[in-house]
Parts: C-alpha cells; sequence; structure tokens
C-alpha cells in the first residue's frame, strides 16, 4: 500500500531540533513543580544545563556545519539549515531564561530556607568564612593554577571544551595611576582547575546549614596574587563550547580504533559555537574573547545571570544529611521468576521471563553472563556493548570467560557517541583477555542489545538469548526504564545466531524466523504492521496502534501513521523526546494522541503494540522511529509470545497511558499541557511500577504503601 504523497506536507511535520528543546523544557518544569523535593528539582536543572551542552556539540555543530558548505536542502519541517539555527536561537534563549530565573527566584530562596547556601560572591561571607576560604585558596587552589598573560610574546592559549575559565584586564602597577588607554590594558587568562571540586564547603553562620563558595569566586577574589606586577582591573569567568559531532572517514579509515583516538583528541579544539559569559561582563573583555574565539555573531554569546554551567548542581543533589529534601531512594526488586544463587539457565529453560528495569533489578543480566562464564557446559558467549558503566562487571565475566578458554566474540561499538573513549578501553582490555572483539560495522552504528550463550546439554546444544531495549550498563539500569527478555526459544537463538555471524563476517541470512533486524528489514516491517491496521480499519474492522519509544521523526513512518489516523486507527504515542508528528490537523492526525512522560527515571523502553483485528502483536527492542535507527544503525526488534509476558507489556502500555502526574499530552497547538488532575484519582506510572515489583517481592516499611494504586484499563 503506497502512501499518498499528500501526508507528507512539510506543514505537518515539527523541525527535529525545536522539538528536542521543547522536551528539554519538559525537564525544566520539574525543575519548576514545587511538589518536587528541593534536591529533586536541582538533579533536574543540572540535566537540563548538560542535555543543553550536548545539544550545542552535536546539533547545533551539525547545522553550522551544513551552512559552511553552503547546504541548501530543507528538513522535513521545510526549513534550512540557516533558518533553524535562527529558531534555535530564539527558544534557547528563552530556555535559558527560563533556567536561570527559575534558579535565582525559587530554586535560591528555598535553598536558603532549608540551610543550603551558595554564595556568589565574597561580600556575603563573615570574618571566619573570608580567612576560611582565602586558607583553601592559598593552600588547595592556587598551586594549581596557571594564569596566562596574553601579549605580543605570548598568544592567547587553546582554551578546551567546556572548561570554566577566568578572563582579566590587566594594568602595570607603575601605569595604573595615569590615565589608561587601550595600549595600557593587557589580558589574561586562568582555566578554573576540573581536578578540583567546584562547590567549596566553607563554614557556615549556623549549626546544620550547609554553606559553599564556587572555585571560580575564590579564584577572583584571589586573582591578583596570579598577576603580582599588575592591577587587576577586572575578572569575569566565561566558557566555550566546540563543535564536538566527529566525522570519520571510514571507508579511508583502515583502523577505526586509532582514527576515533585521532578524532577524539580533535574534539577539544573544534569550532567554536558557543560563548558563556557574566552579564556583566566589561565590553572590553567580551571583545577580547569575540576576536580570539573567532565569534562572529551576537547569536552565539549567551550573557548568563548567575552561576555559568548548572552541572554542578549535581553535587548538590548529592549531599549527605538532607534526605528529606530528596525522593525516598527504590531497590530494584528481583525477578520473581529468577531465585538468586540459582541456575539461571534452568530457569530460562522453564520459559521466558520478563525483566522491567529499573523496577526489577539488572543482576540477572549481569547473573547470565557471570555463570555463563564459568559454567563448564557452556562453549560460547557472543554480545553486543553500546554503552557500559566505569567498573562494568558483564566486562569482566567476558575477560573470565575468554581466559577460561571459552569462544567469546564481542561487538564494541566504538561510536557511541562520548562513550568512545570508555569503549576504546575495554575494547582493549577484552582483546588482552582472549576475546574477539569486533569493532562495529563500516558506515553502521551497532545498538542492537543481544547476548547469546551456546550451551551443552544432554539434548544437544541449547541456545539462551537476552534481548533488551537498554544498554548492558549495570549502573544506568538503575535510572532508566528498560524492558529485557530471556529465551531459549529455538528460533530466536538461530536468529541470534545469524546476527553475530552478520556481524563478524559477511553472511547475510535470506530469512529470518523472528527478529527483525536494521538496517534492510526493520522499516519494512514497520510500515507493514502500520499499512495493515490502516486496511483493517478501511475495512471496518477494530484497529489500534500504540507505540513507546524515546524519539519520533521519520518522515515516512509518520506519513504512514497520518494515513492510519485518517482511515480510522486509533494510535497512542508515548514519546519521551522528539516528536516530528503533529496532533490534531484535520483529516490527518485527529486520531493521534501523543503523551511524554518526564520523571525519577529516565524513559528509554521501546514497546510497539498493534491490535491486528485481535490477533495481537508485541514488539520490543533497540530502535526508536527515526532515520537512523532504521537506516544507519544495526537495531534488533523482537517478538513477545507468550502470553503471560504478553499481558505483563501490555499493563505496561496501559499503566503509562492513564499517567495523569508525570505524563505531559501533546497539544494541536504544538506545546506540551499537563494533564487537568483536579476530581480524578492520581497516577503516577513509575511510582506504581515501583509499587507492583514491591508487591510481588513483598516487605516490610514498603515506602510506596500509601500510593495510589489501581488496576489499569485495558489497551483495547
Amino acid at each position: 500500500m503506497e502512501i499518498a504523497k499528500e501526508y507528507f506536507n512539510p506543514k505537518y511535520f515539527e523541525n527535529r531540533e525545536l522539538s528536542w528543546i521543547k522536551f528539554n523544557e519538559r525537564v525544566l518544569n520539574e525543575a519548576r513543580d514545587r511538589s518536587i523535593p528541593l534536591l529533586e528539582r536541582l538533579k533536574f536543572l543540572s540535566i537540563t544545563s548538560s542535555n543543553l551542552d550536548e545539544f550545542f556539540m552535536v546539533r547545533v555543530a551539525s547545522l553550522k556545519d551544513m551552512v559552511h558548505a553552503g547546504y541548501k536542502k530543507t528538513d522535513i519541517a521545510g526549513m534550512t539549515a540557516t533558518e533553524q539555527l535562527s529558531a534555535i536561537n530564539a527558544a534557547t534563549r528563552a530556555l535559558v531564561e527560563t533556567q536561570y530565573t527559575t534558579y535565582n527566584r525559587s530554586l535560591v530562596p528555598l535553598m536558603k530556607n532549608n540551610g543550603i547556601y551558595v554564595l556568589d560572591e565574597y561580600e556575603k561571607m563573615n570574618k571566619e568564612q573570608a580567612e576560611y576560604a582565602d586558607k583553601y585558596f592559598e593552600e588547595n587552589v592556587y598551586p594549581v593554577l596557571t594564569p596566562m598573560a596574553v601579549d605580543a610574546s605570548r598568544p592567547f592559549p587553546l582554551i578546551r571544551n567546556k572548561t570554566l575559565n577566568i578572563v582579566a584586564l590587566l594594568a602595570k602597577k607603575e601605569e595604573s595611576g595615569k590615565k589608561m588607554t587601550k595600549q595600557d590594558t593587557e589580558f589574561a587568562t586562568v582555566q578554573v582547575p576540573s581536578v578540583l571540586p567546584r562547590l567549596v564547603p566553607i563554614p557556615s553562620k549556623k549549626e546544620g546549614d550547609r554553606t559553599y563558595i564556587l572555585l571560580e569566586q575564590l579564584i577572583e577574589r584571589n586573582i591578583s596574587k596570579l598577576f603580582l606586577n599588575y592591577n587587576v582591573l577586572c575578572a569575569y569567568p566565561y566558557r566555550i563550547m566546540r563543535n564536538a559531532d566527529l566525522t570519520i572517514d571510514e571507508d579511508e579509515a583502515s583502523d577505526l580504533l586509532k582514527e576515533i583516538q585521532k578524532q577524539l583528541k580533535m574534539r577539544q579544539w573544534g569550532e567554536v559555537i558557543r560563548l558563556e559569559v557574566e552579564d556583566t561582563i566589561d565590553e572590553k573583555l567580551l571583545n577580547f574573547l569575540k576576536e580570539e574565539f573567532h565569534i562572529a555573531t551576537d547569536e552565539d554569546i549567551y550573557k548568563i545571570n548567575g552561576p555559568i554551567d548548572f552541572t554542578f548542581l549535581m553535587k548538590l543533589y548529592g549531599m549527605k544529611d538532607k534526605d528529606e529534601l530528596r525522593y525516598e531512594p527504590y531497590t530494584p526488586q528481583r525477578v520473581p521468576e529468577i531465585v538468586p544463587g540459582e541456575n539461571i539457565f534452568d530457569e530460562i529453560k522453564k520459559g521466558d521471563i520478563l525483566l522491567h528495569h529499573p523496577y526489577q533489578t539488572f543482576d540477572p543480566v549481569v547473573d547470565f553472563i557471570r555463570q555463563a562464564a564459568v559454567d563448564p557446559d557452556v562453549l560460547a558467549i557472543k554480545q553486543t556493548l553500546y554503552r557500559v558503566s566505569g567498573n562494568s562487571p558483564i566486562i569482566a565475566s567476558l575477560a573470565q570467560a575468554a581466559e577460561n578458554g571459552k569462544q567469546v566474540s564481542v561487538l564494541v561499538e566504538l561510536k557511541a557517541r562520548f562513550d568512545e573513549e570508555n569503549n576504546i578501553v575495554w575494547a582493549k582490555m577484552l582483546e588482552k583477555a582472549g576475546c574477539h572483539v569486533i569493532y562495529g560495522l563500516v558506515g553502521l552504528k551497532t545498538h542492537s542489545k543481544i547476548a547469546l550463550v551456546v550451551r551443552r546439554e544432554e539434548d544437544g546444544i541449547r541456545r539462551y538469548v537476552h534481548l533488551g531495549t537498554g544498554n548492558y550498563n549495570d549502573s544506568t539500569a538503575k535510572l532508566y526504564t528498560d524492558c529485557g527478555m530471556f529465551t531459549c526459544s529455538e528460533a530466536i537463538g538461530e536468529d541470534a545466531t545469524a546476527v553475530f555471524n552478520m556481524l563478524s563476517g559477511y553472511s547475510e541470512p535470506l530469512s529470518w524466523n523472528k527478529l527483525v533486524v536494521a538496517p534492510i528489514w526493520l522499516r519494512k516491517k514497520f510500515l507493514k504492521l502500520i499499512v495493515r491496521e490502516t486496511k483493517n480499519a478501511k475495512a471496518g474492522k477494530q484497529a489500534r496502534i500504540v507505540a513507546k519509544m524515546n524519539s519520533l521523526c521519520d518522515r515516512e513512518i509518520i506519513a504512514a501513521l497520518y494515513a492510519a489516523s485518517a482511515a480510522g486507527v486509533s494510535i497512542d504515542l508515548i514519546v519521551r523526546g522528539i516528536c516530528c508528528l503533529k496532533v490534531g490537523i484535520p483529516e490527518v492526525s485527529e486520531n493521534i494522541r501523543v503523551r511524554s512522560i518526564v520523571g525519577n527515571f529516565l524513559e528509554h523502553s521501546r514497546i510497539f503494540y498493534f491490535y491486528n483485528d485481535g490477533q495481537e502483536e508485541i514488539y520490543m527492542g533497540s530502535a526508536d522511529w527515526m532515520p537512523r535507527n532504521l537506516d544507519r544503525r544495526v537495531e534488533i526488534i523482537f517478538p513477545v509470545e507468550d502470553e503471560n509476558l504478553r499481558k505483563k507489556v501490555k499493563h505496561i502500555l496501559e499503566v503509562e497511558l492513564m499517567d495523569n502526574t508525570k505524563a505531559n499530552v501533546y497539544t494541536k497547538e504544538g506545546t506540551y499541557e499537563k494533564i487537568d488532575k483536579r476530581g480524578k484519582v492520581l497516577v503516577n506510572s513509575q511510582e506504581q511500577f515501583c509499587r507492583e515489583a514491591m508487591e510481588q517481592i513483598p516487605k516490610k516499611n514498603n515506602v510506596y504503601q500509601d500510593r495510589v494504586f489501581i488496576p489499569a484499563e485495558p489497551i483495547d
């Protein structure tokens, strides 16, 4: 079934980058929510800052590259790169303004009310505090600093990406009494050392309070000690953002590992795409920075009314002795079907097992590899790794398995953005242990989440498989919502073997039993499933699609959803981040509803439900509905066929569609609005899943025992 051209009209699509900014606004709204504990609000404000950094380093940088290259092609919303940059600039400035208004007017007063002080200047200190701070500077900060004057013999130094620095205007002491000219002043810069904590604790005026001063404030107050022959006329902090999007010609790179290592070094010195300065900065200093960083337009300069770079607030979130200002920590519960310490392969043989993280612990996945590494009956382990934790127990088990003589094949995706360096370290370690390490495929990122264990048993060789929606990262598994499945299905085992043969060699299967794999087969599969619902609706049958993902920006998929909606298919989309689809377009998307859930955990699972005239089909996997996932990555979608597991997965979707606490509903005006909860039973999907997991494993002192818990309405 061909999709009508009318559904590809650019006016039916939202620009991807502007949609992302709306997502960051939803995160920022959590920092503005007065019902949320203070330290949690500071955490969300910190997240918006780190999100914005990555957005500039990658997305804005990419658009600037397009402008420099004279690229004129428009995006799916009909915008050129230049038009996008202009719109992004306006939207980002509004976002940053809200960030600092939230901090200055709401969070700082609330922090003071709770005995937490982050001083932004020395004048707010008493004598004891000032003496302590000065002594701290002398003993801990001064020895680390490297002052750099700028003159004819000392050019402006290379400033590293994302580092905080201080720029100063100097005058020689013998000239400070006379009238100054431009030639009489000099410039200098000092990097705020990242090896020292940015939040420096100092004595509090009142017992029980927590008082801090920012490291840059310490340096500013004492900066004259770095330039003894000069008077420091003024000094201000600044920070730059550089283009960090790696450009690698893989066809020309004879050794991908070395090429990525080289490009990682280049990331520190890319084009400056954003300059952040204090809003009261001296005009002469600002012009100096603009000239040195080759900043041609003021659109790339952000004047900040407060501390530059809010990521330091994450340290405040972790402070001790203020537990009442945080949510009660949640401990992931064990999976009922898996008894700790028992043979995990025996448990999987009993039937497929669903994992729902972080509500249920990630330990079974770690144990799956750990037990396989020491099991004498295990012959081989094969696994894909996209992002892993800093001290990964899975990596340790894979290395141990190789040392134990097992065949271990690991695909380590070196092109996992901002994890390249970490993955290079793991790849080298695994190679030294005797593992066969594959560094991804030319032109494609391997984003799939799959682990295969080949085991010799009494009745022959049996293959055990873990498939997931999230990374093999035991740290983020406590923070991200993801689903996984253990199975020893013969059909899926055969497919898993075919996947690894495809990754390690040139073996491309003609067909698959159960798995659907990108970049060749997945787009066609999704379109086929959407079109089937469309045909059923046109035939007068009930038709329903529910899809949960991180991002939706694929033009063809969106057009297919529009055609389905126009035919009468009822469509619910749970999209955490980017959504380029528009709702409420007459005769186009009136049957489509979109919601985004932003809560204490980051929504990361991908689940796809199709009614199929009552013969429901459910898929989970690693792919979003984005061109990169469908066309430029190795992704895996797997069916959920066990009836008990299907009910559990449907329940996840049902509860999230009932969420009226953390859900933001996309409106036809293009905004996201919280649901009016007046007169309604409150449903917080993440809290409900926590409670359900705890009820499956009864414990005393259930922290969620007083929270609302209601049965979800069925999807169909």
